[in-house]
């Protein structure tokens, strides 16, 4: 992924309309951003038509799939989209895989059983066609017989998003990099960071990570418009550790009843201030600056900075940390 070093990153989830996604990736890319990580969420926006316009409407910005899976999308038309992508704009696409939040597999009605084998060799059919090899793979789940890319070699790096100890083992073993999901409390990414580092077992590898961020001229301004999108991650099982371990008190079984009932009102008093306080960077400039500081401090590479759903709040923000 590069020598250098970057400070911040910004994610968009696709909540935003797909018109807009060309003044976004401007603004990230004038306002200092080295990546612009493009998440993959079911029922949202597609990430491979957003990661086209953005590349198309940038020069230089690093453009990362986030993060894809071979649940709901085979590997082989996974590495497609990622050679396409970077046989168009070479040296500016990241490809990042993971299993996929588990509540969006289910209904979407996608099964998704053994997680650790399905990524794992998904990340090696990638890593294989991406280098322009001829593919003969024979997994427990996948299977690719003799075929190899129309594109030839391409200089994708393959990042792995990870919340579980093995699966983070695996991106420390196995990719150029961890992707830490959104709404995850500092201790949590020290603890993602030492497994990675346990199945690097000396090897480099990138760690990234994303905190939600909203910049308001009080602290309450900040804080009441991220409750949604953190309550929406946290919702996932996956992510009970990072709650301990953050050290806030969240009822995540009701979290999931309200999201799925769309009661918003229950949704926003569950995500107390207490819990986007530690699992978010949140308030005055001052206070964004020193939350985005201590999650810098366990050693991420790179911020990214997710919940900005526009230009401005995305040229604030970098202007604002910087």
């Amino acid at each position: 992924m590069g020598s250098h070093m970057a400070e911040f990153g910004i994610s968009m989830d696709g909540r935003a309309p797909i018109g807009d996604i060309p003044a976004q990736a401007r603004a990230a890319e004038e306002g200092g951003a080295s990546t612009l990580w493009i998440a993959c969420h079911l029922y949202l926006r597609d990430p491979i038509t957003m990661a086209a316009l953005a590349l198309g409407a940038t020069k230089r910005i690093k453009i990362a799939l986030m993060a894809m899976s071979p649940y709901s999308t085979h590997p082989v038309f996974i590495a497609m989209a990622a050679a396409s992508l970077e046989e168009m704009y070479p040296g500016r696409v990241i490809l990042c895989l993971g299993a996929g939040a588990p509540a969006d597999l289910k209904a979407a009605g996608i099964d998704s059983p053994r997680p650790l084998r399905t990524v794992h060799e998904a990340v090696e059919i990638c890593r294989s066609l991406l280098a322009g090899e001829m593919t003969e793979y024979k997994g427990q789940v996948f299977q690719v017989s003799g075929r190899r890319l129309a594109n030839g070699k391409r200089d994708v790096p393959i990042v792995l998003a990870a919340s579980r100890p093995n699966m983070l083992a695996l991106a420390g073993r196995a990719t150029d990099g961890v992707l830490i999901s959104a709404a995850t409390s500092p201790p949590f990414v020290q603890a993602c960071i030492s497994h990675a580092a346990s199945g690097a077992q000396g090897r480099s590898f990138r760690k990234l990570g994303i905190v939600y961020t909203k910049l308001g001229k009080t602290e309450r301004e900040g804080i009441d418009p991220i409750r949604r999108p953190i309550g929406f991650v946290l919702r996932g099982a996956h992510h009970a550790e990072n709650i301990r371990l953050g050290g806030a008190q969240l009822d995540q079984a009701a979290l999931g009843a309200a999201y799925a009932a769309e009661n918003w009102t229950e949704v926003d008093r569950l995500v107390s201030d207490d819990v986007v306080r530690r699992h978010a960077a949140c308030g005055t400039a001052e206070q964004v600056r020193a939350k985005l500081a201590e999650y810098r401090a366990f050693g991420l590479d790179e911020v990214i900075i997710g919940g900005m759903d526009d230009a401005a709040s995305i040229a604030a923000v970098l202007e604002a940390v910087r």
